[in-house]
């Protein structure tokens, strides 16, 4: 019986409470549960301190051993869940136009949380790292990169790594441009400056003054070499030499008919007629030799 009262009692007290808070303009307002449900910068900021005090309450809680496993990991999860919330109202004061806390915000709460290794975002508070299977998995070490080899290494080796497609995104050509119109213009301003000093002008005169005396040099020797040309060298100032033969019009006429016979053959006949010819000669040769040998001793018994 005393159960029941209790019972009747708890509901008729949070109605209560419900109806006061809904009558009551001055209660405090219920946090959105939607982080863009708020418009409003200095709602948003209200609702990111009413968490940070509400996560570092949790914070305390779960420094107590005592609580229990279950208590202790439903604290643990109910902390994770308001760090996230907290980043999604960083996020939306950030689009309001507020201050970035990602970036200049503390961050002693995230802190004191330790994450598993290879278990990014989720973070283990105060006594729920010292939980049942916790303790091991954080002396563990973590698994190492696996190590690539030669062939995982040149996949990602394309023409962008040699630098020979750096021209197809149109930057370097834009950059390229850009330098270009500089260096004219640099140039043309101090063309124009030195054309107003009159040093431009001592440049020309100093270069044509040194191509006259170019021409001038070539012009002497020029000249110089017609007149040892024209002297020329008389037959007395050449030296004989001695058991030197100079042929006469007809062998020099037979010796480039011979070549011109020779080159002929080469070019039109073939290899088995050029071993005919070459035997056919030989075979001349000797038929004269041995008639040759015959006069001769056909005269030696005429003597």
């Amino acid at each position: 019986m005393a159960r029941n009262q209790e019972k009747a009692m708890s509901m008729l007290s949070r109605w209560y409470t419900y109806q006061k808070e809904l009558h009551n303009p001055s209660a405090p307002d219920k946090r959105p549960y939607l982080a863009t449900e708020c418009h409003s910068l200095q709602e948003a900021e209200k609702w990111r301190h009413q968490i940070i005090k509400e996560v570092a309450r949790k914070v305390s809680q779960i420094q107590n051993a005592g609580l229990g496993e279950f208590r202790i990991r439903d604290l643990n999860d109910e902390i994770n869940k308001l760090l996230r919330e907290k980043g999604h109202w960083q996020d939306r004061i950030v689009e309001l136009g507020g201050p970035n806390y990602h970036k200049v915000g503390p961050k002693m709460l995230d802190h004191e949380g330790k994450e598993l290794p290879g278990n990014r975002g989720y973070k283990y508070f105060g006594a729920a790292k010292d939980l049942p299977g916790v303790r091991q998995l954080f002396d563990e070490e973590p698994p190492k990169p696996p190590r690539k080899n030669r062939g995982d290494l040149m996949k990602d080796i394309d023409a962008y790594y040699y630098g020979y497609l750096d021209d197809e995104d149109g930057i370097l050509i834009k950059l390229e441009v850009e330098a270009e119109k500089k260096a004219r213009k640099f140039a043309i301003e101090e063309w124009k400056l030195r054309k107003e000093t009159g040093e431009l002008d001592k440049e020309l005169e100093e270069e044509e003054r040194l191509e006259r005396e170019e021409e001038e040099k070539k012009r002497r020797e020029r000249k110089k070499a017609e007149e040892e040309s024209a002297e020329g060298v008389t037959i007395e100032d050449l030296t004989p030499v001695e058991g030197l033969e100079v042929p006469s019009q007809k062998v020099m006429e037979l010796e480039l008919l011979r070549k011109k016979k020779m080159e002929l053959l080469l070019k039109y006949a073939s290899e088995d007629l050029q071993k005919s010819s070459e035997n056919a000669k030989t075979l001349m040769g000797r038929e004269l030799n041995l008639a040759s040998l015959s006069l001769e001793n056909r005269e030696d018994m005429i003597e």
